[in-house]
């Protein structure tokens, strides 16, 4: 595609790359114009987004407006890939009428759930925490909001007038409300009375009772649902479970309870990692209303030793629907705990970052991430990819789902400034693109969805003084534009967006040094799209090799990009 021709799209406010076929996305949005499917449950099995059911009544239950909510771990101060399934379930509930519930977890976020971990994870200041909740609860809050304008432009019913009264409510806690407020005396006597310490045990492996075909679960094992390492194997394990993570699936539970009662609350979403909470919860809220009922003691002590059945057809006070959890090529979970994290945040991984992670989805996997992360209908999907498979170099899949997801994440701004970073960098020779426009839509000002715009968050781009920049050796340059950066505390130090940095004032930085010299060594380093050649530690910038007399291309490797601009 010519730079020009590139540009004249990114300016249209609609525009999605060439799609396939000959036909662009802005046609695959006018797919969606008969009605989706009316059961939201249906929906989701229909785009492979359910994992399991705690029972299969669930579908009817819907047919109602009910209450659904989402528990969200302030572990971090962005929610990560790993998080996008999950909120884009619960944006199609609410999109179907049902009320939308994100629960930040202020006070469990102090504790840790220890699903899939196999060590204790590290605690968190009550001051962190705190700047934790109010980002995320942010960021929540917009996804959801921005969403839905996002899902009705790819279905014209949803985009009627009357559509916009079928909405379902949002709804945005903070159990450190509830649980800030409760004695620990007051818990046990009354949630740890309702907990049986073998039904904790048991909850990591739990029998499948025809959810799902047994071809389309490959965590079926032995007629069971393998879960990751939780509480029996960590409690096995040579590094032991804490008290505190021990109980967190009593805190979970009584955070159903407690949205069962304030609003009825009557589904939680989560990961399938997170089934055994779930389970925990509705047999919590089973067990709260059998007490209510004040029936005899014997009747009430034989139904609180009941499991509660799971895939089964029975009618429940509540429902659990879980999700498949993202995954890296080796079985690994993204997230931000395991060093791969991809954040929602632009400010910690940038709209072009976001757009190249699904870019590079393989042709395994990019049929699954389409009906997960896009709102195209899914027997649409199944004519995009027929075209793609005849024309599989062409990446057509890959491509739309590269553009949805960023767009649903970053809106149409963000999509523009992924698109424009992807032509220079992947593009033409950048000293024979039109860079005006590029650029223009790089420094634009974004719509913010971070409410911590003082931190040192990482960003391609990077705005430097032109006296401090020409003229200095490589591996200098190469730090100061954040390529090479350490864990240390050094190296949050530059990590920060039209952050004037003094390079008089900087000292060699250990690791950072190392390897950026280790980089130049070995001719990862590219300046304007041409490769420096090895053994060039002394490499300067020049006012030559400037573009437009005041940017310069670094790239580091197959995946380290920034647009430094010099003032």
């Amino acid at each position: 595609m010519l730079p020009r021709e590139l540009m004249q799209q990114l300016a249209r406010p609609s525009w999605l790359p060439t799609c396939w076929g000959g036909r662009s996305l802005i046609n695959c949005r006018s797919f969606a114009t008969t009605r989706l499917a009316p059961n939201v449950v249906n929906e989701l099995q229909a785009r492979g987004m359910i994992a399991d059911l705690t029972s299969r009544s669930v579908t009817k239950h819907v047919e109602q407006p009910v209450t659904v909510y989402l528990g969200v771990d302030p572990s971090a101060s962005s929610l990560h890939v790993g998080n996008l399934a999950a909120l884009v379930g619960l944006l199609h509930f609410r999109l179907q009428g049902h009320t939308a519930i994100a629960l930040i977890g202020g006070a469990t976020g102090s504790v840790g759930d220890p699903s899939g971990r196999s060590a204790e994870r590290k605690a968190l200041s009550s001051s962190q925490l705190d700047t934790n909740v109010r980002a995320i609860t942010f960021q929540v809050t917009g996804f959801l909001d921005r969403g839905v304008p996002f899902a009705q432009s790819r279905n014209r019913r949803r985009h009627s007038p009357e559509s916009e009264s079928s909405l379902g409510q949002i709804r945005v806690e903070n159990n450190l409300d509830w649980l800030g407020g409760i004695g620990l005396l007051q818990f046990l006597s009354s949630v740890g009375k309702m907990a049986r310490i073998s039904t904790m045990l048991s909850r990591e492996r739990c029998v499948l009772q025809n959810v799902r075909p047994r071809r389309e679960n490959p965590r079926l094992r032995s007629g069971g649902v393998l879960f990751p390492p939780s509480v029996k194997s960590r409690l096995e394990s040579s590094s032991g479970l804490s008290f505190t993570e021990f109980s967190y699936q009593l805190l979970q539970a009584f955070d159903f309870l407690t949205l069962h009662q304030r609003h009825n609350c009557t589904i939680q979403l989560g990961g399938s990692d997170q089934l055994g909470n779930i389970m925990s919860g509705i047999e919590m809220i089973r067990k709260n209303q059998v007490q209510a009922q004040a029936l005899p003691v014997d009747a009430t002590a034989q139904i609180k030793d009941e499991e509660p059945k799971l895939g089964g057809d029975h009618e429940d006070s509540a429902y659990g629907i879980t999700m498949p959890l993202l995954t890296t090529a080796s079985g690994e979970k993204f997230g931000k705990s395991a060093g791969n994290a991809i954040w929602l945040d632009p400010g910690m991984t940038s709209p072009f970052e976001l757009y190249q992670f699904f870019l590079r989805t393989t042709d395994d996997e990019v049929h699954k991430y389409l009906k997960i992360f896009t709102f195209v209908r899914v027997i649409e999907l199944e004519a995009i990819m027929a075209d793609h498979r005849a024309h599989s170099e062409q990446r057509f899949a890959q491509k739309i789902l590269a553009a949805e997801a960023t767009e649903l994440v970053h809106g149409a701004l963000g999509l523009r400034q992924a698109l424009a970073a992807t032509s220079l960098f992947y593009g033409s020779d950048p000293k024979t693109l039109d860079l005006a426009p590029i650029l223009e839509a790089l420094e634009a000002k974004p719509t913010p969805n971070s409410i911590r715009p003082e931190a040192e968050l990482p960003s391609m781009v990077l705005i430097l003084p032109k006296d401090e920049f020409l003229g200095h050796a490589l591996e200098k340059i190469v730090i100061a534009s954040g390529l090479a950066t350490s864990k240390s505390r050094f190296g949050a130090r530059f990590r920060r967006q039209r952050e004037l940095l003094s390079l008089k004032l900087m000292p060699p930085l250990g690791l950072c040094t190392a390897q950026a010299r280790r980089a130049i060594d070995q001719g990862l380093i590219s300046i304007n799209g041409t490769k420096v050649a090895p053994k060039k530690n002394q490499r300067s910038i020049e006012a030559d090799d400037l573009l437009l007399d005041r940017v310069v291309l670094l790239k580091m490797g197959k995946q380290g990009n920034k647009v430094v601009v010099l003032e």
